[in-house]
């Protein structure tokens, strides 16, 4: 796998995205067919091999933000040639910003977390050990103060 290539500049960890996963695996394409009907949106559409894949043009978000839509983090790296928003100066900046609307269903609140591990433990390690981890505890674990 090519880490690289599958984590976003944002650090959304695509490798364990069930868009991506959807392709080769019956129970994420179970998942993505159940978003799609949901949804309205055709499962082509909702199907994913990462921002980078795409030079920043996620068909999903272009179907539903418009066919000029451009990730700012995606952009925002390319310009100053960084493989990851932790790399900058300015990190965090806005363009990563948490919001509120479908916390519970979108993985873009971790974004920053993803970022500091993947900066402390490296790409691979981050990847092959912890990223998983922080997905399915974000999804699934309530949360706590302990």
């Amino acid at each position: 796998m090519d880490y690289l290539q599958m984590t976003a500049p944002c650090g959304l960890d695509c490798f364990n995205c069930n868009f991506f996963l959807a392709s080769e695996d019956q129970e994420a394409m179970k998942k993505v067919e159940e978003m799609s009907k949901q949804y309205n949106v055709p499962v082509e559409i909702m199907l994913c091999k990462g921002c980078r894949s795409n030079n920043g043009r996620i068909p999903l978000q272009m179907h539903v933000f418009g066919e000029d839509h451009r990730c700012a983090a995606y952009e925002c790296c390319k310009d100053k040639e960084l493989k990851f928003c932790g790399e900058c100066d300015n990190f965090p900046c806005d363009n990563l910003h948490p919001y509120a609307d479908m916390a519970g269903e979108v993985p873009h609140n971790i974004k920053v977390f993803n970022l500091c591990l993947i900066n402390k433990m490296g790409l691979e390690k981050w990847a092959e050990s912890k990223a998983s981890k922080v997905r399915e505890t974000y999804f699934n674990t309530p949360w706590s103060l302990k």
